[in-house]
């Protein structure tokens, strides 16, 4: 299934109310909250107070992403706040294992992420407590960047390890993002595709959502097509 989630880095944090209910209204499945420290990533954005008062319209899911060292003192926080997905990378957190079960026993789903040039066996043993895997396809810190190629062989080779596994995990890939890179990501096997100035730089947002989720579409038929 296709999750179109548009990261709020991107929008006019001006108007970050309006915004985040205006993708929501226009068809967004996920808002993408993209966390920052300033320590962990060079860039701060905002913290749980902020995502309290943001507008939550019905059936939009709050998708968090702290890009920020030792996570786990903002877990509850963020939990309070509304959060329904809290993403940890494994590069900033300490006692991974320990966090991601935090996560869950404050009632949001768990996620980790992992930096470029971070491997894939850096997760392997964490695989089992989580629910979801996001692959960051450029490196954290600031938007309307350009999507790293490699990232789809690595997003292709978490795939094949979940398979072998017997994990049904979405794969989330967070950067560069748009209709010229979502279908190559989807023929990988990533199912959420975070998309920040692909949409918010847009005049239309519904638009611009839809013609991602045609272009994640057209980049699964291949994969669907193999499995028969």
């Amino acid at each position: 299934m296709i999750h179109i989630a548009p990261s709020v880095l991107s929008a006019d944090f001006g108007r970050i109310n309006e915004e985040s209910a205006a993708v929501g209204e226009a068809g967004a499945d996920w808002l993408h909250l993209d966390v920052m420290d300033g320590r962990f990533v060079p860039n701060l954005t905002f913290g749980p107070p902020v995502v309290a008062r943001l507008i939550k319209p019905d059936g939009l899911v709050f998708d968090a992403h702290l890009m920020v060292l030792e996570p786990d003192h903002l877990v509850e926080a963020f939990a309070k706040a509304g959060v329904h997905r809290l993403t940890v990378h494994v590069e900033a957190a300490t006692h991974l294992h320990r966090t991601l079960a935090h996560i869950r026993e404050c009632g949001m789903k768990s996620g980790v992420a992992l930096n470029p040039s971070t491997p894939l066996a850096a997760i392997e043993w964490v695989l089992d407590s989580v629910d979801l895997v996001l692959i960051m396809s450029v490196n954290p810190g600031f938007g309307g960047q350009s999507y790293i190629p490699q990232t789809t062989r690595k997003i292709a080779a978490l795939a094949e390890i979940l398979r072998g596994r017997g994990l049904d995990l979405p794969i989330q890939v967070d950067g560069g993002i748009n209709v010229g890179t979502i279908g190559e990501a989807a023929s990988a096997g990533a199912t959420v595709f975070v998309a920040g100035t692909a949409i918010f730089g847009e005049a239309d947002y519904g638009a611009a959502i839809e013609k991602l989720r045609a272009g994640a579409a057209a980049g699964q038929k291949p994969v669907l097509r193999e499995l028969g």
